[in-house]
């Protein structure tokens, strides 16, 4: 019996890799312009970074993380998502003494044990930005900004900009207290799950897609109404910011973040066209998580975007494999040696080029040529080896030309 992969757990094959890696040079690209650089970090973390900073009612520390322990009897876990290691990374590394201002993008893997449907699964991948060090309303317009402008550069035009402040500790008890006593009427109708977050976290309630429990609660308290001045000013001057910009969203005040340590702005890039799952891109404010986790008093901004479901949402538009510039056809055991150091000597010029290793005939070898696209094809036999010259065959003319083999990788250097 032959070994499959595990459930959720994709390979991402020949022919699919070229728009993964579209979309990841892509982030590069519109970051870098926006001033960020990017930052590696494990895949495995102490399972204390997520209890601390997710929170541990969340469904993700509840039922989700793959957690382990290991030899040394440590509780170690996947990463289910970016923005604690990232920060743990720049408390440890000191960042904060480097620069006051960090602003960071990652991509990756991350892992989360739940049922795998389309454009969710056990191990996912998301490309993520944080800023730390800044409070102000333009840092929140400019990382939306930056956020619109990808999904601008990679073609996905099916998305909508919701925002959303989620308060602060000063004005969040309040709502909090509001949304309780709302809820508390209803909780004979809301769904199990709903009923266990009411009394740790209610307001992840609101964020339920349960259709039951999303009509139990039309009606419930909105936090905007609760926040205090200074959340209501900031989330009034983002809204003026990303205005003036020319961005385009839409207000909803239901939106909650599932991680306990967003505050203030918060925010989802929504479609309509892969279901119940409608975010593919999420983040907010997260201002006491730096502290929270052992670090200065330093606030922070961010992001995640699920690869995945950027890639849904480019179906129909993938990326073509690069051409194969020259393909060398050989007849006999010394014109395959030639066309071996030929070859070679294109590479070392960073030109790509193939051969046929194993003497096949000529007919099979121009039919190979012919399935990876070359430009060129290079026929060297016995007699042309002897004489110094060859036939280079430009595929997409039909047409050929003599060419001399002392020369001809600076030839086919020229025409390429």
């Amino acid at each position: 019996m032959s070994i499959t992969g595990i459930k959720g757990m994709n390979d991402i094959l020949p022919g699919e890799v070229e728009t993964w890696r579209f979309l990841e040079n892509e982030a590069r690209r519109v970051f870098e312009t926006f001033g960020f650089s990017e930052i590696r970090v494990p895949v495995v973390e102490k399972t204390e970074l997520f209890l601390r900073s997710i929170g541990e009612t969340t469904d993700i520390v509840e039922k989700e993380m793959y957690t382990f322990t290991d030899k040394g009897g440590n509780s170690i876990s996947l990463r289910p998502e970016g923005t604690a290691p990232v920060v743990r990374s720049f408390i440890q590394n000191k960042l904060h003494a480097l620069d006051p201002v960090a602003k960071l993008y990652y991509m990756g893997p991350m892992y989360r044990y739940e049922r795998p449907q389309k454009g969710r699964y056990r191990q996912f991948h998301q490309i993520g930005a944080e800023v730390l060090g800044l409070e102000s309303p333009k840092i929140d317009a400019q990382v939306l900004f930056m956020l619109v402008r990808f999904f601008e550069a990679v073609d996905i035009g099916d998305v909508e900009l919701q925002i959303n402040s989620l308060g602060c500790p000063e004005c969040r008890p309040g709502y909090r207290a509001a949304l309780v006593e709302f809820l508390a009427e209803r909780l004979d109708r809301l769904c199990e799950d709903c009923r266990r977050r009411f009394g740790a976290n209610p307001m992840r309630v609101l964020d339920c897609k349960v259709p039951g429990c999303a009509e139990t609660t039309i009606g419930a308290p909105s936090v905007i109404e609760s926040l205090c001045s200074v959340c209501g000013d900031h989330f009034s001057e983002v809204r003026g910011l990303i205005g003036d910009l020319g961005l385009s969203y839409a207000v909803n005040p239901r939106m909650v973040r599932g991680l306990d340590y967003y505050t203030k702005t918060a925010f989802e890039m929504v479609t309509g066209s892969i279901g119940a799952q409608n975010a593919v891109a999420a983040g907010g404010r997260y201002d006491g998580l730096v502290r929270e986790l052992g670090g200065p008093p330093i606030p922070g901004i961010g992001f995640a975007m699920g690869v995945e479901r950027l890639i849904l949402l480019r179906e129909g538009q993938q990326i073509a494999p690069p051409r194969l510039p020259l393909f060398i056809a050989s007849l006999g055991e010394e014109a395959s040696r030639e066309a071996f150091l030929y070859m070679s000597r294109l590479q070392r010029l960073g030109i790509r080029a193939e051969m046929d290793y194993e003497g096949k005939s000529l007919k099979s070898q121009m039919r190979r040529a012919g399935k990876l696209g070359a430009r060129f094809v290079l026929i060297l036999g016995e007699e042309e080896v002897s004489r110094k010259k060859a036939p280079l065959r430009d595929m997409d003319e039909g047409t050929q030309e003599e060419i001399s083999l002392e020369d001809a990788d600076l030839r086919i250097a020229e025409r390429l």
